[in-house]
Parts: C-alpha cells; structure tokens; sequence
C-alpha cells in the first residue's frame, strides 16, 4: 500500500520502506536504530528494507518477553549470535553461483526487485538500464564489490518513463552557456575544469572604492579589461576548449567581458557547477580541478571526443561522448523522466 508523506519541501508518495524511514522523524533510540538497519540494508543490498525492519522489530518484541521472564541479556545476546552464525551457514549452502556474463538472470534479479515498487509495470526499461549501468562500471574479471556514486541519476521533469535513458559517457545537469554565441558542440574536446573565478578580483572584507574623476574610472576599467584578458589568452593558450566553471558565493565566477571574449575564442563554457558536484565530475572526466590560473595547464585537463548540449523538453544537460581517461574508474548518468 502506498503512503503519502507530507513536509514542508514536498509531499511525496511511495511504498518503499527505506524512503519512509528516511523522510520521518523520530526520537526514540530504538526507532532510530530501526532507521539506521533499514539505511544499512539499502545501501548494502538496495532492497529488503521493510523486510529487515519488520524482522528486526519483532526480535525485539521477543527479546523484551524473555526479559520479562527473567532471562539475562547475556543469554539472549549469545543466543542470537549463534541464531546469526547458524544463518550465514544455511544462506551459504543453499546459494549458487551467478555468471555476471549471463545477463538474463542480472535482469531477472532486478526486475524481482523492481518488482514490489511503485513503478513495477516499468520494471521492463528500468530493469536492464540498471544492469547495464553497474556492468559498466565494474571490472568483471576482479571486482568483489561496486562503487555505486560512479552512477549518477539526473531526474528531469516532463515527458514519460519509458523516455528514461542510459547516457553514453557523463551528463552533467546544466546548459551551456550561449549568450554571445558561444558554441553548443564541441569535437575533439579538451576540457577544464575550474575552482576560481573569471571576474575582477575583490578583496576579502567589505570596502568602498571612492573614483573622483573620469580618468581614474577609465584607468580602472582598462585595468579590468586587461586582466580578464590576461586570464583569456592563458586559457586559450592552453588548448582548452571546453570551461567548467565552479559557483561561487562571494562573487561572480565569471564576469559579462569574459563571457564575451571567450564565446569570440570559440571556447564552450559551462557555469555555476556546485561544489558537491565536482568530485564526481572530475572522476567522470578524468581531469584534475584547478585552483589558479597559474596552474592552468594541459596536465590537468581531460579529453572527450564530443561534448554537445542535449534538451528534454525545456530543461537541457551538457553530455560528454568518448571520455578518454586510462587511469580512472567509469561513470554513467541515468536521465529519469519524472
């Protein structure tokens, strides 16, 4: 049966155990470790949260009668700790094998577990997109575990779930930027990935500059001019052709002449990235981010065969193709219409 939870931030509707734990509040020691079991089953297994909850509630139902008949803790602790060793045996004998070259059982495994969800009738597109994402990402041959923060899923509104796709190489949730006619589609791409501003520098506390005559304001805006210039040329000098630029909250990380004379230099820039964004991004790229212009080299930089801007309906994501990048892990995007 589905459940609505109503918050301040949005009302949501969903059967799923791990959600509903997740979105309540509690403040009894006991719930709050019913929350972190089932927080534990989903980012182990991914599924099985309201079972292991529903288990875990009713041993302590049973431990609190053995209390109150007067058996010790020490007993009961030890008991469940056999009842756990005696469990791990039989789930070990009863167990097989799984060839993770046999697709077919991968997908009849997640479509088990799509399965019990709210979007089960869907389960026949979500199931092998999800196969297909962690296959990827992980070296059959000597892989034991999967590191799942290299699959990253961008929802966009609009549109059906049957529309919901595996992106080729990264997507990253923002536009490029075109207002000065700046390109949309870059080959070959060489792309860099910043944490510093393209903006006249400001100082670090609160001040007022006072400018009293026409030729002190001239000589600060040529100043201005020339040292946006300065970080231009350096960047195009480099071989880049492709800026991703970090936000930035104490002033803009790029300014309107930047802007401009980059777009002129053909050089495609994506803004505003947030900061929680970026250590994904620069393992996706392959490239390192750089915190100065003086730093600013070919070293750093990863490589794309394409980088070009994709659309949904109104909203748009920038997608690389052909990431080259030997000595880091994979990652893939799953574009989910909601």
């Amino acid at each position: 049966m589905d459940k609505i939870i109503i918050s301040d931030e949005e009302i949501l509707i969903t059967n799923d155990g791990a959600t509903i734990l997740e979105n309540a509040q509690f403040q009894h020691p006991a719930a709050k470790m019913l929350v972190n079991v089932s927080k534990s089953q989903d980012k182990e297994i991914g599924d099985g949260t309201t079972t292991v909850v529903v288990l875990t509630g009713s041993f302590l139902g049973t431990c609190l009668n053995l209390l109150k008949k007067g058996i010790l803790r020490i007993n009961i602790a030890q008991t469940l700790q056999n009842f756990l060793s005696k469990v791990e045996e039989i789930l070990i004998n009863i167990s097989f094998p799984v060839n993770l070259n046999n697709k077919e059982v991968l997908y009849n495994a997640a479509v088990s577990s799509l399965e019990s969800k709210v979007f089960s009738v869907h389960s026949y597109i979500l199931a092998p997109i999800a196969v297909n994402s962690v296959l990827k990402i992980t070296q059959l041959e000597s892989a034991s575990d999967v590191n799942l923060a290299n699959i990253k899923i961008i929802k966009k509104l609009g549109g059906i779930i049957e529309e919901t796709e595996l992106l080729e190489g990264l997507g990253i949730n923002y536009p490029v930027v075109k207002s000065y006619g700046g390109p949309v589609k870059i080959k070959f791409a060489k792309i860099a990935l910043i944490q510093f501003c393209l903006s006249p520098p400001t100082t670090d506390i609160e001040n007022v500059v006072v400018i009293e005559n026409y030729l002190s304001m001239d000589k600060v805006l040529k100043e201005e001019k020339e040292y946006i210039l300065g970080l231009c040329r350096k960047i195009k000098s480099s071989g880049c052709n492709v800026l991703l630029i970090q936000k930035s909250i104490l002033r803009d990380s790029i300014s309107t002449f930047c802007f401009q004379m980059l777009s002129q230099m053909k050089i495609m820039i994506v803004q505003d990235i947030e900061r929680d964004d970026i250590s994904f991004i620069a393992n996706s790229l392959g490239c390192t981010p750089i915190v100065d212009i003086e730093s600013f080299s070919q070293d750093k930089f990863g490589k794309a065969n394409v980088v070009e801007e994709k659309s949904f309906l109104s909203e748009k994501i920038t997608n690389f193709i052909g990431i080259y990048r030997p000595f880091f892990p994979n990652c893939y995007n799953c574009v989910k219409r909601v």
